[in-house]
């Protein structure tokens, strides 16, 4: 099981061109599954039936895995069977009629539009720092933009006169971002008065908009500290650089934005990946009418 378990992730590496986080993490799910295969005298791949990975799925809910941890394990063993039969190394697929189970649809955490207007507005001085923070939050909830997106933003990247920003997104899709209002003036302010103040002598040129304290190119962790940061002043612990961005769309939604230019903003390749919104936006629509008809409330 160990030689063909390493053959799979050979052929992920090589042949699918999968990153090494990826093969890391399949690598780790699948040493799980044949620790439990193992411990039910399973040693060969060719013995493997239907139901021994029927009741490794069990076991991960027995173990409190997430609904959406157990179909991504389920999803690397039926991979890596079918893997296995297509090469030849089996003649058989014991996971050929299993579905994979099925993960309760979560609804986006999102601010209200009074939160973001805190948020947003809470006193900050005038520091290199400072502007370059707000400046980050401003774009985050007026652009849509992934932590990735954001501090993959280069100089070249912020077409200010033209009112938006290149952004490069997953699977390196380029996309066109509108920027206008808060967001545009929190970005000229900060690369107005902010970034030559995070630039070092020292520091290796980059064109990176947004800078650490080095004048290196600010990581995804420190964007997110950043935004984490700002949710604590507020009030709202751990919040999260995709709240903001689930927050743009949604109050996009409820401005009246069409869902298709929504997509296109967010860079969602499918419609049904934007489609998300539109229950948040049912959930703020029965609020709406809870608190304002007169006989909502009554039983």
């Amino acid at each position: 099981m160990e030689n063909l378990i390493a053959e799979y992730l050979s052929h992920l590496r090589v042949e699918r061109g999968s990153s090494p986080r990826t093969v890391s993490a399949y690598e780790l799910d699948l040493a799980d599954y044949a620790v439990f295969l193992g411990e039910h005298g399973l040693t060969e791949a060719g013995d493997v039936r239907r139901e021994d990975v029927v009741a490794y799925e069990s076991s991960l809910v027995d173990r409190g895995y997430a609904p959406s941890s157990v179909k991504r394990r389920v999803s690397v063993v039926k991979g890596f069977h079918r893997f296995l039969v297509r090469e030849g190394y089996v003649g058989k697929n014991p996971t050929d009629a299993l579905a994979l189970p099925k993960v309760p649809e979560a609804l986006p955490d999102v601010l209200s539009v009074a939160q973001m207007d805190a948020l947003l507005s809470a006193p900050h001085d005038c520091t290199p720092r400072a502007l370059r923070d707000q400046a980050i939050l401003e774009v985050l909830y007026g652009c849509g933009l992934r932590a990735s997106e954001a501090v993959g933003l280069d100089l070249g990247d912020v077409l200010l006169d033209e009112g938006y920003l290149r952004v490069v997104g997953k699977g390196n899709k380029e996309r066109i971002a509108p920027v206008s209002g808060a967001a545009a003036s929190a970005l000229v302010d900060y690369l107005d008065h902010g970034r030559d103040g995070l630039r070092k002598p020292s520091a290796k040129p980059t064109a990176a908009v947004f800078l650490n304290a080095r004048g290196g190119r600010l990581t995804r962790q420190s964007l997110h500290a950043v935004v984490a940061r700002a949710g604590r002043v507020i009030g709202v612990q751990n919040l999260h650089p995709h709240t903001l961005r689930h927050s743009f769309a949604t109050h996009m939604l409820e401005g009246g934005a069409d869902l298709r230019v929504i997509q296109e903003i967010l860079g969602h390749a499918d419609i049904s990946t934007t489609q998300i919104y539109t229950h948040v936006n049912r959930s703020h629509i029965r609020e709406e009418y809870v608190n304002a008809h007169p006989r909502a409330k009554l039983s």
